[in-house]
């Protein structure tokens, strides 16, 4: 069956940071007055707070491990990290002019993991206001991805069965997996070849090429 719809993720799909982030998160905690994070530790928290509003529980977790040696605290990291995250996030190149074109034939929607008030900052530094048909953030719903709930979530939203739908992501876990667990149709991005292709994905995408190939690609499907 045809697509009918497409869908994304946001971090390391359609926009990434200038800068690298542990640099990023490193800033952040001299900001804050807070001793060094490391990025390993901030992803296994992340990982366990995909449904919170705010990233304020991400760094209680990561300031509990300093609690005798900070008074820094978890609203300040998080403010102060925010900021420096919108300040670096840039679209990938031409992906708003393929989103754009994608929208005149298929419905488009958009689905990612983290806390709302994080990846709504992102989106309005990037003035993706209205950008999709649907817009998901993880914080608001009951599980994020790899959960079947994430994925059923945007497939209620853009009111589409999971074989007329294509999800577009880096993830192998998050999102290639995630995805074909409910029969959406996975296309896996990729970069500076830090990835091999992942057999449920349909089909790979080198990310600087992802403007320009997927438009084509769907409608091969």
């Amino acid at each position: 069956m045809p697509p009918t719809a497409v869908a994304f993720d946001l971090d390391y799909t359609l926009a990434v940071p200038t800068r690298d982030r542990q640099t990023i998160l490193s800033e952040a905690a001299r900001v804050a007055g807070a001793p060094p994070l490391s990025r390993e530790a901030y992803l296994a928290a992340h990982a366990k707070c995909l449904t919170e509003e705010t990233r304020e529980p991400i760094f209680a977790t990561l300031l509990a491990e300093h609690d005798h040696d900070t008074e820094a605290s978890p609203a300040a990291v998080a403010e102060a990290y925010r900021d420096l995250i919108a300040e670096a996030l840039v679209p990938v190149p031409g992906v708003e002019g393929m989103l754009d074109t994608l929208r005149r034939e298929y419905r488009v929607g958009l689905l990612t993991n983290g806390p709302v008030v994080a990846q709504h900052d992102k989106l309005r530094k990037l003035d993706w206001a209205g950008a999709f048909d649907v817009e998901l953030v993880t914080g608001s719903l009951a599980a994020g991805k790899p959960d079947s709930r994430a994925f059923e979530a945007l497939l209620s939203e853009l009111g589409t069965l999971p074989e007329e739908l294509v999800y577009v992501g880096d993830d192998v876990d998050a999102d290639i997996e995630g995805a074909a667990a409910v029969g959406i149709t996975p296309v896996q991005v990729t970069f500076d070849g830090s990835a091999d292709p992942h057999p449920d994905a349909v089909a790979t995408l080198g990310r600087d090429a992802l403007a320009t190939d997927l438009p084509a690609l769907l409608t091969r499907l």
